[in-house]
């Protein structure tokens, strides 16, 4: 007789139904030991005496299922997310099998198909022990915000930054906006897009990126807070800096989640440049929303209206400043000198403080009392500053800006060594009429003889 193999359970039954046989104990016992009736005990007690162990165990066994799934499906959904969706995970590569390829498979199946064929591996989860924060109780209560630069278009395009604003109570992603890097004019751009399309929320929450935070607390200028605090402070929005990447780990965790599915969906999709994601990203934005999306614990919507004019709201997004006039009616500005028109409102400005008013477009203004000041530029310079201290997250930006000034300069002449002068041939050959015993053979022929003939 060959091995066969039992369940525990079934092993367990034949100890029982053993005791029984031998006399050890009642049926009644036994069917209260095994938790069956009295009436199944005798079953399996005649089937045991009848054709030994082997009878107990369960007919099933060795048999196909009656739900098994057609190995030829299991082998086309295999070849499928290996051709097409290798870096998908389970969960997300089914979605497509159904969305795409109408191949209905679900996760746990297709999860052990992958990880018999080798192209799943799954992850150990790393035991945390950060204690977690209870979610906000209303929508536009606190909206967290932040820049994740990665790879979004793989190798179709270069990295870029995509800025993620998500609300804490629902983790709803409020807004997205692909561009070059942090900074901010961008996060002015993303904001402005916000409060058209929801409203004031009561506070933002953020890292302590020098967008947000002032870093030199003893800064003597900007009144202790950055250019975007001061467009949040005039709308009358609070901003909260987180202390550690856990505390705001809602728009971390989505980060996660996007720089996984967005990167997928704008392979899918084809897309390759900011212009075409930005315009992709309303749809996808629903799309997750309407999976992920959870229902806030209070109905209330905490966004406010926006109670100010558009003109005003220009001049609330742009990069303002104060600077001293001078006796000259001058003032440095981003390594640019601003020389004020001479006037009668200016006559009276040196010694005192003017404001000025960088917009996004470029555009710059000088104004006193709200009034513009007419200026012209001495010795304008935009180039990149010969080592200066650069941010990691403009990195990128930077040097792309870099390379484009080396592209666009002419290549400079050097000269080996510490030769001041290059010797430049002239095509003349010295045929020795100004050597040496050429010029003496010259002068003595010039010179007379010092002895006269007697």
């Amino acid at each position: 007789m060959g091995l066969v193999i039992m369940s525990e359970r079934e092993l367990n039954r034949i100890e029982v139904l053993s005791q029984v046989t031998q006399g050890r104990m009642t049926a009644v016992t036994a069917a209260n030991v095994l938790g069956l009736s009295r009436r199944q005990v005798h079953r399996l007690l005649k089937d045991f005496q009848t054709g030994g162990p082997a009878a107990i165990r369960h007919k099933a066994r060795g048999r196909r299922s009656n739900n098994r799934t057609d190995p030829a499906v299991r082998e086309f959904a295999v070849t499928l997310v290996r051709e097409n969706y290798i870096d998908f995970g389970p969960t997300f590569a089914a979605e497509k099998l159904a969305e795409v390829h109408d191949l209905k498979v679900s996760r746990e199946t297709l999860r052990k198909w992958m990880q018999d064929a080798g192209i799943w591996l799954s992850r150990k989860q790393r035991r945390t022990f950060h204690q977690p924060r209870l979610r906000r109780e209303c929508l536009g209560e606190l909206i967290q915000i932040d820049g994740s630069d990665h790879r979004w278009f793989e190798d179709r395009g270069p990295p870029c930054t995509l800025l993620v604003f998500i609300d804490d109570a629902t983790s709803t992603l409020m807004q997205l906006r692909f561009v070059q890097s942090e900074s901010t004019f961008s996060y002015f751009e993303a904001l402005d897009l916000y409060l058209a399309a929801h409203g004031r929320p009561v506070a933002f929450y953020s890292d302590k990126h020098t967008v947000f935070r002032v870093a030199n607390q003893s800064a003597k200028s900007g009144h202790g807070m950055t250019q975007f605090g001061r467009a949040l402070s005039a709308l009358n929005i609070e901003i909260l800096c987180a202390n550690s990447s856990q505390a705001k780990g809602r728009v971390e965790r989505a980060n996660r989640t996007l720089q996984d599915r967005l990167v997928k969906e704008l392979r899918l999709a084809d897309i390759s440049d900011m212009e075409a994601a930005n315009a992709f990203l309303p749809s996808f934005t629903d799309r997750y929303n309407a999976k992920f999306a959870k229902a806030p614990r209070l109905a209330d919507n905490l966004h406010r209206p926006m109670n100010i004019e558009p003109d005003r709201l220009r001049d609330v997004f742009c990069f303002r400043d104060e600077r001293l006039v001078s006796k000259q009616l001058a003032f440095s500005y981003e390594r640019q000198r601003i020389i004020l028109a001479e006037n009668e409102i200016t006559r009276g400005l040196p010694g005192k403080y003017v404001d000025t008013f960088a917009f996004p477009d470029g555009q710059f203004e000088v104004r006193w009392k709200g009034v513009s000041i007419p200026y012209t530029v001495f010795d304008k310079d935009q180039r990149v500053t010969h080592a200066a201290i650069t941010e990691n997250k403009h990195l990128s930006a930077v040097l792309e800006y870099i390379k484009a000034e080396q592209d666009q300069a002419a290549p400079k002449k050097r000269r080996a060594g510490k030769q001041r002068t290059r010797y430049q041939p002239t095509g003349k050959r010295n045929d020795g009429w100004n050597s040496k015993l050429a010029r003496r053979a010259k002068k003595q022929a010039e010179t007379p003889p010092s002895h006269a003939a007697e």
